[in-house]
């Protein structure tokens, strides 16, 4: 299992929890191609900042890190330096459906220009070095487009790419509908390269359900991790039941400390607003309750206010009992070390 590519989100301690909870590997939030050739300081200090702590023993697998442009001077500029900063892989964005990304050429516009596509992973591979590279990329721009089936094909046997990352949905709809994942079940059968699954696996039964159906070589989970890193455990069979509201207070209390740990407390007050959400309905509080602390939190002028307004709020139920039966461990990822070869039919 991969944590996902998260926009504005995955960063070195949301990779690290994933880790902490059994993801095979994970990937950064993306990161401009542009912002790394001109060595701009927060992109190179804050964005591609890989901790110690992530390379520690039992946290887990590679590390990636996800760029994205639309030049392929440019990215090969990137991918040299992401290598010799110690990424374990490369990892190119062709499936961001963001209309401000879109219209630099770059995410799920390349699906519009093939060429232009394997040019530039080709370019990613040749900086990288020896550094493994990935592609994610969605299938298609508009819903009935396939182009994506197409685009993978040629990536894996004229750049060299060593694993896609498909998400079946287009680009136009985003995040909504019902993924296609016989597509996806087709290119499993017929891309002489390890295919990760990603999209609508926001919980564990939807998760193993695609995972079986499509016979991809891990999934990748995305939103539904968010405030959830216990949905690797269960996906691996280490965990029956939805946390406890005090694991979850943990849960949280750590991520806070991260988060000042990364950014200092002013900027990591704010940064942590957009946190809340995913976690606060886990606390076994009832709809109203939440909705006042949630208020309440995002309206904290600092971190230790914060933390006040959680720990004066200890009041959880008992959770529900789980009625998922024990799910049946998916097989980690396909993991691409420094020392592999690019897969090259």
């Amino acid at each position: 299992m991969l944590l996902a590519p998260l926009a504005g989100i995955g960063n070195w301690f949301v990779r690290l929890q994933a880790k902490r909870y059994g993801a095979g590997m994970v990937v950064s939030e993306m990161v401009s191609s542009h912002a790394i050739h001109h060595r701009n300081e927060r992109t190179c200090g804050e964005m591609l900042r890989i901790d110690p702590r992530e390379r520690e023993a039992g946290a887990g697998g590679p590390v990636s890190i996800q760029l994205f442009g639309e030049d392929p001077a440019t990215m090969r500029s990137a991918a040299a330096f992401v290598a010799e900063r110690g990424a374990d892989a490369i990892d190119i964005n062709m499936g961001c459906p963001v209309p401000k990304v879109r219209k630099t050429g770059a995410g799920a516009q390349l699906l519009s220009d093939p060429d232009r596509a394997v040019a530039l992973a080709r370019a990613a591979v040749q900086g990288g070095g020896g550094v493994p590279v990935t592609v994610k990329l969605r299938s298609g721009l508009r819903p009935g487009d396939d182009a994506g089936f197409g685009v993978a094909h040629r990536l894996v046997a004229e750049a060299g790419v060593a694993a896609i990352g498909f998400h079946p949905r287009s680009a136009a709809v985003q995040h909504k509908g019902h993924p296609d994942y016989e597509l996806a079940a087709r290119l499993v059968s017929t891309l002489p390269a390890p295919v990760i699954l990603t999209g609508g696996l926001d919980d564990a039964g939807s998760a193993r359900e695609a995972f079986e159906a499509t016979g991809a070589d891990a999934v990748m989970l995305a939103r539904g991790a968010l405030g959830n890193p216990w949905l690797f455990e269960r996906l691996l069979g280490r965990r029956v039941q939805e946390p406890a509201p005090e694991e979850v207070r943990e849960e949280l209390a750590w991520t806070i400390d991260r988060a000042v740990e990364h950014l200092g407390e002013a900027r990591a007050c704010r940064y942590l607003r957009k946190f809340y959400p995913w976690y606060l309905p886990r606390l076994g509080l009832d709809r109203e309750r939440t909705r006042e602390l949630q208020e309440a939190l995002q309206g904290a002028e600092s971190v230790d206010e914060a933390r006040l307004l959680l720990a004066l709020d200890r009041h959880p139920r008992a959770p529900a009992a789980g009625s998922e039966p024990s799910p049946a461990g998916l097989p980690g990822p396909a993991i691409l070390l420094r020392s592999q070869e690019p897969q090259v039919p």
